[in-house]
């Protein structure tokens, strides 16, 4: 009788250790015992994480490749689309028509909202939307209208690819025109280096890029910080998603599944998006 309880209890414990040890296993485990390459490119805000993420799975089995591009969210989801990358990294969730077209798989990770951005010495430090679309639209030109220095504005934007310009665009310019004189840089750190140097600049980056190099702009009195975004206070945010073209397999697959683990959303974290889970 015992005996019996014993091989009873036994039955019991040993599949809660078991259970116990996985729910504590590394997930770059799954990473060993594998060779191949991960090719990714697309949204510029996602590097930072793709690349902490491909240095951690790199560190465990240097038989895994993994090269990263930019690009922005246009050429991430025409190029794995197309299948001449792996992932495709967007800031915007892909169209419908794109979805159909190349037969999209999608996987959101982290949320980021897209700050409006003046240089360090500027005092002007909060504008009204209506505002703020004025200025993009080219209507109003000189600092000295919104308090500050009386001298030109000088605006930064991203070119038509990008996610980032996407979801400014249609959140915070609700569609309206950005002025055929703003200056069109490549990335959320082209914009924040641009606005870094220049006294009179004024742009948009993703809130994870924010520091002290840039000044942050309140939007009708909510300014873009983690906090605002994670309560949904500032409205103007994104999720990022990283791309497959079908379901995704092997490498790939677990390459997204590690985004998803408590670690990968911690490297999301640590960068200054707000994790999904």
């Amino acid at each position: 009788m015992k005996t019996k309880i014993l091989w009873l209890l036994v039955a019991v414990i040993l599949p809660v250790f078991a259970m116990m040890a996985n729910a504590h296993a590394n997930p770059l485990d799954s990473f060993k015992g594998e060779s191949g390459t991960i090719r990714i490119a697309g949204g510029t805000a996602h590097i930072p994480v793709m690349k902490e993420a491909a240095r951690q799975i790199m560190a465990v089995n240097p038989a895994i490749n993994i090269t990263i591009a930019g690009g922005g969210s246009g050429v991430g989801i025409k190029q794995v689309g197309e299948e001449l990358v792996d992932i495709g990294n967007s800031g915007r969730k892909p169209t419908d028509g794109e979805i159909a077209r190349y037969d999209l798989k999608m996987f959101e990770w982290a949320i980021d909202g897209v700050g409006v951005v003046v240089n360090p010495r500027n005092p002007v430090r909060g504008l009204s939307k209506s505002r703020l679309q004025e200025i993009f639209a080219g209507k109003v030109v000189n600092w000295k209208a919104l308090g500050g220095a009386d001298k030109g504005i000088n605006l930064y934007t991203r070119d038509e690819a990008s996610g980032t310009r996407e979801v400014f665009w249609q959140v915070a310019l609700d569609q309206k025109e950005i002025s055929s004189k703003a200056n069109v840089v490549v990335s959320n750190g082209a914009i924040k280096s641009a606005v870094a140097g220049d006294p009179y600049g004024i742009g948009y980056v993703s809130v994870g890029h924010i520091d002290e190099t840039v000044a942050p702009v309140a939007i009708d009195g909510i300014a873009p910080t983690l906090a605002s975004v994670r309560e949904r206070k500032y409205t103007i945010s994104r999720g990022l998603f990283s791309n497959t073209r079908k379901e995704p397999k092997g490498l790939t697959k677990k390459f997204i599944d590690f985004l998803l683990t408590p670690e990968g959303q911690k490297i999301a974290a640590d960068n200054g998006f707000i994790p999904v889970k």
